[in-house]
């Protein structure tokens, strides 16, 4: 009995979990191999692979398969760097250092459509935006930054967001560094470059690692910044994979080729995941 107790009491969390994703994907499944569009409630005849093949031979499909790659990309890239860059300039003592902390910490707890908002009203807008002002100031002609460089834009808002994220998990694990090992090191003639190389990069190998990982899962995601601000344009410009399946549903009504997307969405995510696990998985190993 002491052998099973425990599976037995693990057992109603593991059927709930293994129920909340099972019956959206059933259904997920179900409604893309059937013709059913809301405009249309009756016509739920068999189709196949019909959505499927209409999804993916779309006009918007591929701008949006490599929006979303562009977006993850780039995310990573800023992010990554940014926070390294200033996790690394924080880790030194300094007047007001918890102070900013904290304030570069902050925008992480934004939620996603305020975030979206502050940047399209307060920062990007081409008549009274922050970066209006600083253009004119120079004698330059304001941009409308979410027409001229809608994916920039976007790649701009989220990275701004989710950088403190990286930031604190960076900040966090070189507080665990050997200090006395980089003061050796520099005893010993090594430069500020040789000790990052050497000693702070492989000490942050697996929080980058780590980092990495979260934020790929939820930029392949990305959709409430889009939506609020540029709403996939200029034509498919900014439209991603999560916005193409939100227009699929809600804005053509077609709930049988959205859920045809949402598959494909998820077969992405998991190539990608793939890939990425090959590459840095290594650094997770204890």
């Amino acid at each position: 009995m002491q052998k099973w107790l425990p599976r037995l009491l693990v057992a109603p969390s593991f059927v709930s979990l293994l129920l909340w994703m099972i019956v959206p994907l059933s259904m997920t499944i179900y409604f893309s191999t059937i013709r059913y569009n809301l405009l249309y409630p009756g016509e739920n005849e068999f189709i196949g692979s019909m959505n499927f093949e209409f999804f993916y031979t779309d006009d918007a499909f591929w701008p949006a398969l490599i929006n979303t790659l562009t977006l993850v990309g780039m995310v990573l890239v800023v992010t990554v760097i940014g926070a390294l860059l200033i996790a690394i300039a924080l880790d030194k003592p300094f007047f007001g250092r918890g102070i900013a902390r904290v304030l570069l910490i902050s925008p992480f707890f934004i939620m996603p459509t305020v975030n979206a908002l502050i940047w399209k009203n307060m920062m990007m807008h081409p008549v009274y935006g922050v970066l209006a002002s600083v253009w004119e100031s120079v004698g330059l002609e304001p941009i409308d930054w979410l027409t001229a460089f809608p994916l920039g834009s976007i790649i701009t808002m989220v990275s701004w967001q989710w950088m403190p994220f990286a930031l604190l998990i960076f900040i966090t694990s070189l507080q665990s560094m050997d200090h006395e090992q980089k003061e050796a090191a520099l005893l010993d003639g090594a430069t500020g470059w040789q000790v990052f190389r050497y000693l702070t990069l492989p000490h942050l190998a697996r929080p980058i690692a780590v980092v990495m990982m979260i934020e790929t899962i939820f930029m392949l995601s990305i959709f409430a910044e889009i939506f609020v601000t540029t709403g996939g344009g200029p034509g498919y410009e900014s439209t991603n994979l999560a916005f193409l399946i939100f227009a699929q549903a809600l804005m053509q009504f077609d709930v049988g080729v959205a859920s045809a997307g949402g598959l494909i969405a998820v077969i992405l995510a998991n190539i990608v995941a793939f890939f990425l696990i090959r590459a840095i998985g290594k650094n997770l190993v204890a």
